[in-house]
């Protein structure tokens, strides 16, 4: 008898866990949806944009601002031609 709840205990305490991680929208979940997090990608703030873009060869980083698509807009200069840059949240860097 007290190998049984023992052994019941046991299952209680590693299957709590399990219970905690339910998808959200599903029934256990109270059909509550994910909530949305702040952008923390690779290009989350202008510190990170800035070293992207030196990284690239750009000199004289100027005026980032994030647009509310998540793309970031600039001055730079490179080889001494000053741009306007515009950076995606991929990091993918369009100099025009």
């Amino acid at each position: 008898m007290r190998s049984t709840f023992i052994l019941a205990l046991a299952a209680v305490i590693v299957a709590t866990p399990a219970l905690a991680q339910l998808a959200p929208g599903s029934a256990g979940n109270g059909g509550r949806a994910a909530q949305s997090k702040p952008a923390t990608g690779p290009m989350a703030g202008s510190a990170s944009v800035q070293t992207h873009l030196q990284a690239l060869h750009y000199k004289n980083v100027q005026d980032l601002r994030r647009g509310p698509d998540g793309q970031w807009v600039g001055k730079a200069t490179q080889g001494n031609v000053p741009k306007m840059v515009t950076i995606a949240p991929d990091g993918t860097v369009t100099a025009r």
